[in-house]
């Protein structure tokens, strides 16, 4: 009889809540496309609205079943009241002041800032769809963006493994300020998710329990 081998009992359990459908279906490509290390099984929670993230992140975060929480969402516009009320929230949890910075994940101004860094190395100047809609159809052929299911699924066909480190060059050459229009750290992602070294999970959860 042959012996078996444990498959990938190490695996780092890392949940992502995304702040909506746009968010959840652009990690769920890239987990498709199968660009992160094997060293992570990534479980995404699509939260359905920015304004149901801080009490999605606390739930996933005392489940336990986790080894790190992280949050992926936008800044949407200034003054960002939301985003900035997600980041309180989250810092009043942990008891600290930056517990935010080290979990949550942005585009500014929005998350199709980061979608369309796999072909462009546009900055969008606002969230709104109408005013993206050129950008998008340029690249993707998608008529008119209006976020609907079908107009994402056709976005999600163009992106690929290749284009994927397309945009991780780019998304390295962006601010990391989330102050500014055209930002965005999802860099730091991707770094996290490609690495075999998972010394990066213990280092957020050292200094959430600061």
């Amino acid at each position: 009889m042959k012996s078996r081998l444990p498959a990938f009992l190490s695996k780092d359990k890392i949940c992502i809540i995304c702040e909506g459908d746009e968010e959840y279906d652009y990690l769920n490509k890239l987990k498709e496309l199968s660009v992160w290390s094997e060293q992570y099984e990534v479980f995404l929670d699509n939260a359905d609205g920015n304004g149901n993230i801080p009490a999605r992140y606390q739930d996933r975060y005392q489940n336990g079943s986790f080894e790190v929480v992280l949050v992926f969402c936008d800044t949407e516009k200034k003054p960002y009241e939301q985003y900035e009320d997600i980041k309180r929230k989250i810092n009043v949890f942990h008891g600290i002041d930056n517990a935010a910075k080290e979990v949550l994940i942005y585009g500014n101004p929005c998350t199709m800032q980061i979608i369309l860094e796999h072909w462009t190395d546009v900055r969008l100047k606002s969230p709104a769809k109408k005013v993206n809609a050129s950008i998008i159809k340029e690249f993707t052929g998608v008529e008119n963006y209006k976020g609907r299911a079908d107009q994402r699924k056709e976005v999600m066909k163009h992106i690929t493994a290749e284009n994927y480190q397309d945009m991780y060059r780019r998304i390295c050459e962006m601010q990391n300020d989330d102050t500014v229009i055209g930002s965005s750290n999802f860099d730091k992602l991707v770094k996290y998710l490609s690495s075999e070294d998972d010394r990066w999970i213990n280092e957020i959860n050292k200094k959430l329990e600061e």
